[in-house]
């Protein structure tokens, strides 16, 4: 989601809190999906899941919608990874039904990772 409305000028305080409206924010990898059936192009479409609940039926579920050869499935709720930290623990889901949990890593570490799929997506 993202604010609803912006504002050109600094909100001061002497008025203040503003009401606070959402509007859903687009949906970038949806987009990204039908170009891909459109053009054929990206070769390699990859996702990401940042869940705080049901992680693997979610990720499998925006796997299959948005048309991604892999998903980076990630539980926020874990206070040792995801956002506000240094590591990671992620599963990484492909098309195929292949999943594979990796270990608390590093954020570097875990981008290795998921260059390495991407880098066997592209060979085959």
């Amino acid at each position: 989601f993202r604010p609803r409305n912006t504002s050109a000028q600094k909100m001061k305080k002497e008025n203040g809190a503003p009401a606070l409206s959402l509007e859903p924010a687009p949906d970038i990898l949806a987009a990204v999906a039908e170009r891909r059936r459109s053009r054929g192009r990206p070769r390699v479409v990859v996702g990401f899941a940042a869940e705080t609940q049901d992680l693997l039926a979610n990720s499998q579920t925006k796997l299959r919608e948005k048309a991604l050869d892999l998903i980076v499935a990630n539980d926020i709720s874990q206070a040792d990874s995801g956002f506000g930290s240094d590591t990671n623990r992620v599963t990484l889901i492909d098309a195929n039904g292949r999943v594979e949990e990796l270990p608390l890593l590093s954020k570097g570490e875990v981008a290795q990772h998921i260059v390495a799929r991407v880098g066997a997506l592209l060979a085959k």
